[in-house]
């Protein structure tokens, strides 16, 4: 739905009490943004997120009329990039595209973060979501989910699988497959979904676990076998994958969100007036096509609907790590 009417309402009172309270910072706020933006994407080039940061960077660039740089930072499980945009200046001109993981996932695997996921950051705008994807390449002798299972119980730890980086959704999902299936997989992480998927396509992993976004050109190009679908319906862009459920593993329904996030500290007229024109890119029939082209989900959210989300789903995978054993290796 759009929100932009209401949240313009909003940022306008906002803007008229700070300008009673602090007539320097209303004058600071007011003239945002007066030079070029950055949008910190937690992973290289070729992944979900790249794809979603650099639309959304483009339609953002044209509605506020300055440049909007996206720069990628890839590695620790999304932590680099995480800490980056936690120690960036609150001034508006640095905001992060944060994948669910994190925010809710590495928070619970990792004791010596340099960021806290809900001190450092303030929650702007939920954008999109995926779903993720089980793929398999010619060196796995299965052409189901079930017959994966029984070829995985029968090999315990030499069945391996890429991740798109310790701590994140990828690493999780297949955690949660295989506390699911009760199988024992090797978990290789990677710096990002392209080399994950590289490793897949070159045979030096037998699995993959990464979003619909990324997998379905492979699926489609016959390279890999898309043996099951982790959302409750099967999806348009690859109708012939069957769900998890209907492949005969009930519970692994697993999709990614990704939302914008900026510095805690950054003025609320700021973040009300990017959540304005977030709602109204994500409200665009080009935003959907795009989108949809890649299996992505066009969302949107209040901030405050996007803290709830963050606390939920933080309850959520705690609970997966501490019941599956995950841990970064």
């Amino acid at each position: 739905m759009s929100l932009s009417r209401t949240v313009f309402r909003s940022a306008a009172s906002l803007l008229a009490a700070l300008a009673l309270a602090n007539p320097v910072a209303a004058a600071d706020a007011d003239r945002w943004p007066s030079k070029p933006l950055k949008l910190i994407v937690a992973f290289p080039p070729g992944g979900a997120s790249d794809i979603i940061g650099r639309f959304y960077a483009e339609q953002l660039s044209t509605a506020l009329g300055q440049p909007v740089v996206v720069e990628n930072k890839p590695g620790a499980g999304t932590a680099i990039a995480a800490e980056a945009a936690a120690k960036s200046a609150p001034d508006g001109y640095t905001l992060s595209l944060a994948p669910a993981g994190q925010l809710t996932i590495l928070p619970n695997l990792a004791k010596d973060l340099r960021y806290d996921p809900v001190k450092d950051f303030a929650p702007v705008a939920i954008v999109a979501s995926v779903p993720y994807v089980v793929a398999a390449n010619g060196t796995v002798n299965a052409n189901s989910l079930q017959e994966l299972v029984g070829t995985a119980k029968a090999q315990p730890g030499k069945i391996s699988y890429s991740s798109c980086g310790n701590g994140t959704l990828c690493h999780l999902s297949g955690e949660l497959f295989k506390s699911l299936t009760g199988v024992d997989l090797l978990h290789v992480p990677y710096k990002g979904s392209a080399p994950a998927v590289t490793a897949l396509l070159g045979g030096e992993v037998n699995l993959a676990f990464d979003t619909l976004a990324v997998l379905a050109p492979q699926v489609k190009a016959g390279k890999v076998k898309g043996l099951a679908i982790s959302s409750a319906k099967r999806s348009p862009v690859l109708p012939d994958v069957p769900t998890a459920a209907e492949a005969g593993l009930k519970g692994f329904e697993v999709a990614s969100w990704f939302g914008i996030v900026v510095p805690a500290a950054t003025p609320k007229p700021v973040v009300e007036r990017l959540n304005a024109e977030f709602a109204r890119i994500a409200s665009l029939p080009a935003t959907r096509a795009r989108l949809a082209e890649q299996g992505l989900d066009v969302e949107t959210s209040t901030p405050g609907e996007f803290a709830r989300v963050i606390r939920e789903d933080s309850a959520k995978w705690a609970k997966v790590i501490a019941e599956s054993g995950a841990r970064i290796e």
